[in-house]
C-alpha cells in the first residue's frame, strides 16, 4: 500500500507545484456530460474525441489494474499570461512560450514513478500527460487540487488556470485519499464567458469548438471560419481576465521559463521569417504543432 504524504513530497521534489490522489473509478456523470456534448457536435473538427469514450472516464479500463490516480499540476505563468495591448496583432497562448510542456512534464513525472518505483519494487503504473484519452480535469477535482470553471478549465485556488497537468495511475491503493474538491469557486462571476471575442462558451462549463479560436488556430480548421482577433496560436482571453489568475504567482520552475517573448514580435516579423529561423527559435516550444505556415497564414486571416 502506499504512502499518500510519500507520494506529495517526491511530487514537489520533481518539481511540481500541486499534487492530489484520488482512487480510479468510473466518472458515469462526466461521461453522460461529455456524451451531450459530443451529440450537440461543439467537437467540430475534434474526431478524435469521439474515440475511446469509455476509456476517458475510466482510468482502471486505460491502465489494467490501475487503482490510484495521483494528479500532478505547475504553474506556468508568465509576463504574457497578463495579456496583451488592445491592438497587438500576432498573440499567442502563454503556456506556449515555454519548452513543449509535454516534453517536461513527461520527464517530471518519469522522475516521480522511478522514485516511487525505487521505495516500491513491485509498483506497476504509466504517466500520461495530455495526450491519452484521459479526464484529467475531473480526475484533478477528484484529487482535490480545484474545481472546473465556467470557461471548462481546471480552477486551482492559488493557481487560478495557469496550471499543466500530468498523471500517473498507479496499480495499488493508498492508505487514505484527498477528498475531491467541493463547490465551483467561480460564483457569480462570468468574465469569462463575457471576454470571450467569439462567444464560444455557451454555456457553464460547455465550449462550442467551431467557435474556439485556440481551436482555429491550432487544431484541424473547422468548417466554418471566425474572426481570430489577432490571435495566432492558442487563446488566453477566458483566462487573463479570471479573478483567481490576476493574483496568481509567477512560475517557479525554471523549466517554464519563457524562451521568447511574444510581444516583442509583429506581424511583419513573422511573414518574413523563414523555416529555418522559425525551427531554430521555436524548434522546442508548442508552435511546432501548428507549424511556421499555419500561423503566417492565421496573421493574414
Amino acid at each position: 500500500m502506499l504512502d499518500r504524504s510519500t507520494i506529495k513530497k517526491l511530487a514537489a521534489e520533481a518539481g511540481f507545484d500541486l499534487c492530489g490522489v484520488a482512487p480510479c473509478r468510473r466518472l458515469a456523470d462526466n461521461e453522460r456530460h461529455f456524451r451531450e456534448w459530443l451529440a450537440a457536435g461543439y467537437q467540430a473538427s475534434l474526431g478524435y474525441l469521439e474515440r475511446n469514450a469509455e476509456k476517458r472516464f475510466d482510468p482502471r479500463r486505460l491502465v489494467e489494474g490501475a487503482r490510484t490516480a495521483v494528479v500532478c499540476a505547475v504553474n506556468y505563468k508568465n509576463p504574457a499570461s497578463d495579456g496583451y495591448p488592445a491592438d497587438h496583432r500576432t498573440k499567442i497562448a502563454s503556456y506556449a512560450c515555454a519548452r513543449d510542456y509535454h516534453a517536461t512534464i513527461k520527464e517530471m513525472l518519469a522522475r516521480l514513478l522511478a522514485e516511487l518505483k525505487a521505495r516500491y519494487p513491485t509498483l506497476e503504473g504509466r504517466a500520461f500527460v495530455d495526450t491519452a484519452p484521459l479526464a484529467e480535469k475531473q480526475l484533478a477535482v477528484e484529487a482535490g487540487l480545484g474545481w472546473i470553471g465556467k470557461q471548462s478549465l481546471l480552477v486551482t485556488p492559488r493557481y487560478g488556470t495557469y496550471i499543466l497537468l500530468g498523471e500517473l495511475l498507479l496499480c495499488d491503493e493508498t492508505e487514505t485519499y484527498d477528498a475531491p474538491y467541493e463547490g465551483t469557486g467561480c460564483g457569480e462571476c462570468r468574465n469569462c464567458a463575457e471576454r470571450c471575442p467569439t462567444r464560444a462558451i455557451v454555456a457553464p462549463r460547455r465550449i462550442d469548438a467551431n467557435r474556439c479560436i485556440s481551436c482555429h488556430t491550432i487544431e484541424r480548421e473547422p468548417a466554418v471560419g471566425i474572426d481570430l482577433h489577432g490571435w495566432i496560436f492558442g487563446c488566453d482571453e477566458c483566462q487573463s481576465c479570471c479573478p483567481y489568475n490576476r493574483r496568481t504567482p509567477r512560475h517557479a520552475n525554471e523549466a517554464f521559463d519563457p524562451l521568447y517573448d511574444p510581444r516583442t514580435l509583429t506581424p511583419e516579423r513573422w511573414l518574413e521569417m523563414d523555416e529555418e529561423e522559425f525551427t531554430a527559435r521555436f524548434g522546442e516550444t508548442p508552435l511546432v504543432r501548428s507549424g511556421l505556415r499555419r500561423i503566417q497564414e492565421n496573421i493574414k486571416r
